[in-house]
């Protein structure tokens, strides 16, 4: 389903087994069952830029959501379009300025290069496997399979990705499956059987119960 914004000029898509995920996980899963109705039509979104969603991602690491969409909306000011090609042109000093950290800006750069310069087979993704993609996109200066994950979700809106290493994912099972209590990674895969083949939008789910307010990236 694609729903455009009246605002973007970029269209706005949802995934297509939303509602089929729905159905699946409000039948095998007593909390899912719960949750899912608190939220309405609401569900995962994508831009469709790989590029902008792999740069947010980069920007907003180790700092809170309100202040990476900050700092964003300085940097996305700097070109004229946020693309590869764009963001090599940029000064380092204009960047720092925005609210990048050195490092941050090392990472966007090479981010940019490897868009640039064809290292990565963005036409292929479609038809890579979930690891595949992992492990391309980690090769990146500054991106760790947690952003390669929320990739995997966020912009390729792939249905069972599952990111362990996600803080968020980990309180929202304790809180909802484990009253509070500490919760380990085979705890978490354990309840997460319940949601195959639909983990990605479970995740979603869990995120929302934290946070009611959607990520985008």
């Amino acid at each position: 389903m694609v729903v455009a914004t009246p605002t973007a000029t970029a269209q706005v898509t949802t995934p297509d087994f939303w509602d089929e995920a729905c159905k699946h996980l409000m039948k095998k899963d007593r909390v899912m069952k719960r949750l899912i109705p608190q939220f309405g039509d609401a569900c995962l979104q994508t831009r469709g830029d790989a590029f902008v969603t792999l740069a947010r991602s980069i920007i907003g690491q180790q700092i809170s959501v309100k202040a990476a969409q900050t700092v964003w909306d300085r940097f996305a000011l700097l070109p004229k379009k946020i693309s590869p090609a764009n963001v090599l042109k940029l000064k380092v000093d204009d960047m720092r300025a925005a609210g990048l950290s050195v490092r941050k800006v090392e990472y966007v750069v090479d981010l940019a290069l490897h868009f640039d310069n064809g290292t990565l087979h963005v036409k292929d993704w479609d038809s890579m496997g979930d690891e595949e993609i992992i492990a391309e996109l980690v090769s990146i200066r500054g991106i760790g399979r947690w952003t390669a994950e929320m990739f995997l979700i966020f912009h390729l809106m792939r249905p069972n990705v599952l990111p362990l290493d996600d803080v968020g994912l980990i309180n929202g099972i304790s809180q909802n499956y484990f009253s509070g209590d500490v919760v380990s990674r085979s705890d978490a895969r354990e309840v997460a059987a319940a949601w195959a083949p639909y983990c990605s939008v479970a995740t979603w789910y869990i995120w929302r119960s934290l946070d009611p307010l959607p990520v985008a990236y």
